[in-house]
């Protein structure tokens, strides 16, 4: 007799979970096929979906962070080497002012659009557990890797090359 109730209390506890999961599912499911739009610091709007048919990098990072400023010099290499077929967007976070921004990217001589970033764009790409954080998508709008941490441009072309250069799987 004392089965039954405990049967019906994990069914209970479990759809909760359940339809949390699938939610969560859903929703990730639904960011993923929006893609992003962003403005940078010039006023152009950036979306995924305009990038079709290319490689997308979006890095996150700050004026005061070092391995942030390491990276910076790979990431225009990265944009300004056309045989990659990729974009990259930087998005700023913790600043005092977009002028603190503008003109830290403007010594770094940063040609690449950078984006004034806050909780919601964020929330558009994916969660920053620590800066830089690296987003790259395929050149059909699919996030196909992540990192955390400073990443190289050698690293990024190995892997574009990985995936063929195209459309990775």
């Amino acid at each position: 007799m004392m089965e039954k109730p405990m049967q019906a209390m994990r069914k209970k506890r479990f759809y909760p979970m359940w339809l949390a999961g699938l939610l969560l599912a859903l929703a990730a499911g639904w960011a993923q096929a929006n893609g992003f739009t962003v403005v940078d610091t010039t006023g152009k709007t950036h979306t995924l979906a305009g990038y079709k048919g290319k490689w997308v990098l979006v890095n996150f990072w700050a004026t005061w962070c070092p391995p942030c400023q390491e990276e910076i010099p790979e990431l225009i290499a990265l944009h300004g080497d056309r045989k990659n077929n990729l974009v990259v967007i930087g998005i700023a976070l913790d600043y005092r002012s977009a002028k603190q921004v503008t003109d830290f990217a403007d010594s770094m001589l940063v040609d690449y659009p950078v984006v004034l970033g806050n909780a919601q764009i964020a929330r558009q790409i994916g969660p920053i557990q620590g800066l830089p954080t690296t987003y790259l998508y395929n050149p059909d709008g699919k996030l196909v890797a992540q990192q955390v941490g400073a990443i190289t441009r050698e690293a990024v072309e190995s892997f574009i090359a990985k995936k063929g250069g195209r459309g990775g799987k």
